[in-house]
C-alpha cells in the first residue's frame, strides 16, 4: 500500500489539546495555527480509517493517473494526500496542484514537500478552492473538504471538477456523512464518540469540538452525495470505504 503516514513527518507530533480545557465561549472551528500545530494528531485520532484512506489515495493515483495531466488536492491541509499522490505517480509530465485557504496549512505543507524528493512537481496554492480552474485533470481529491463548503456552493464545485477532468479521470471524495434513519444516525454518532474516547479524548473535548463545528462542518447523506455527483455528470460513483459516519467515494468520468 502507498505511504500511509499522517501529514507532518516530523519525529515529534504535538498532541491535540485544543479543546481540553473548559471554554467560556467556543469560537467557530477554524484551521488556524493552533489547529495546524496539532493537526496530524487531531486527524489521526478523530477520523476512523484516515491512514487507510490516505494510503488508498496513493494506490488509486497509481491506477488512474494519466501522463501529461494535472492532479488536484483541494483542501490539502498538511499535504498527506498530496504526498501519497506524489509518491505513486509513475507517468511523466504530471503536476500536482494542492490548494488550501489556510496560510498556516500551506506553510507547513511546504515543509512536508521539502522533505520529499519524488520527481513530480507540486504547486502549493493558498486560495479558496472555488476559485481554482480545474483543467487537464486525471485525479481530483476532496479529502474531508466538501463538508466545509457552504451547501449552496457544492453543486457548482462538483460541476467544475467534472468539466475539468479528462475522460477516464477520477474524483476521490471523502466525507463525514449523515444517515436518513435518525436512529441509525444516532448509533453511528455514538459509536464515533466511543472511537474518540478510545483514542484519549475526554467528554469535554468531544462536546466542545462538536459545538465549535456546528454550522461549520455540514454533513450530507450518501444519497445526497450520489445525487450531486450524478447531476454533475458522473455516471459511475460509489463508496469504496466506510467506517461509522465517515466514508470515501470514487467517481469516474467515463464519457469519451
Amino acid at each position: 500500500m502507498a505511504n500511509d503516514q499522517p501529514q507532518d513527518t516530523n519525529d515529534a507530533i504535538n498532541k491535540d489539546t485544543v479543546f481540553a480545557n473548559p471554554m467560556a465561549a467556543i469560537d467557530r472551528f477554524a484551521f488556524n495555527k493552533a489547529v495546524v500545530d496539532v493537526f496530524p494528531d487531531m486527524i489521526k485520532r478523530s477520523v476512523p480509517g484516515y491512514l487507510t484512506i490516505i494510503g488508498m489515495i496513493g494506490d488509486l493515483t497509481n491506477r488512474y493517473v494519466q501522463a501529461n495531466s494535472n492532479c488536484y488536492d483541494l483542501g490539502c491541509s498538511l499535504a498527506a494526500a498530496t504526498l501519497a499522490m506524489r509518491q505513486n505517480i509513475g507517468e511523466s509530465g504530471c503536476e500536482i496542484i494542492a490548494v488550501d485557504n489556510s496560510q498556516a496549512m500551506i506553510e507547513r505543507a511546504q515543509k512536508v514537500m521539502d522533505r520529499d524528493h519524488s520527481a513530480t512537481p507540486v504547486a502549493l496554492v493558498c486560495d479558496d478552492i472555488n476559485n481554482i480552474d480545474i483543467k487537464n485533470a486525471s485525479i481530483v481529491v476532496l479529502n474531508f473538504t466538501l463538508q466545509f463548503i457552504p451547501v449552496e456552493q457544492r453543486d457548482q464545485l462538483l460541476a467544475n471538477i467534472y468539466q475539468g477532468l479528462n475522460p477516464g479521470g477520477v474524483l476521490i471524495l471523502s466525507e463525514k456523512i449523515a444517515f436518513e434513519d435518525q436512529r441509525h444516525n444516532q448509533l453511528m454518532i455514538d459509536l464515533y464518540h466511543d472511537f474518540k474516547r478510545a483514542n484519549g479524548y475526554s467528554d469535554l473535548e468531544i462536546s466542545q469540538k462538536r459545538e465549535a463545528l456546528e454550522n461549520v462542518l455540514i454533513p450530507e447523506t450518501l444519497t445526497q452525495h450520489r445525487s450531486r455527483l450524478k447531476n454533475s455528470g458522473f455516471d459511475d460513483a460509489d463508496v469504496w470505504f466506510q467506517c461509522f459516519n465517515f466514508a470515501s467515494m470514487i467517481a469516474q468520468k467515463t464519457t469519451y
